[in-house]
């Protein structure tokens, strides 16, 4: 069997693309914000649903999840959407003020960002996401996601 590089880019940059038609951004900042999204919510979830969640992610977007990733590495628990935000920005480095220069965008981005992935992930494995986020980041990426159904 050949890997066949092109073909797991296709998957991935369907993604970017859709993230950057629903931010009405260009397609890097959207591949950025995506890739911020994705390392604050691996910092919030269980090792085990880390890989769960990493078995429906095209080939290109595992790679992103996993890049630098640390799964022993301790994590201090959020509560808030705001603490959410603040690690978003955090994993975005420099480019945080840029991405997400204030709060509304923040959320819009981080938001919007939900909902591509839920096009994406099944509805079983959002939900099991979701059964592991404090109470108001769950609700803010329900309300997200809400209406959307999987084309995978």
């Amino acid at each position: 069997m050949s890997l066949d590089f092109e073909k797991y880019a296709i998957k991935g940059n369907e993604i970017v693309n859709r993230l950057s038609d629903e931010l009405d951004l260009p397609r890097d900042s959207a591949a950025r914000i995506l890739r911020s999204v994705l390392h604050a919510l691996r910092n919030r979830i269980t090792i085990e649903e880390s890989f769960q969640l990493i078995a429906q992610l095209p080939m290109a977007l595992k790679g992103v999840y996993v890049d630098g990733w640390q799964p022993g590495k301790a994590f201090k628990r959020i509560h808030y959407l705001e603490d959410f935000i603040e690690e978003v920005k955090k994993e975005d480095g420099r480019t945080a003020n840029y991405d997400f220069d204030n709060a509304e965008n923040s959320k819009h981005a981080i938001r919007n960002t939900f909902k591509t992935l839920s096009y994406y992930l099944s509805e079983g494995e959002m939900d099991d996401i979701l059964s592991v986020l404090p109470k108001e980041l769950k609700e803010f990426v329900e309300y997200s996601i809400r209406d959307n159904r999987t084309v995978l």
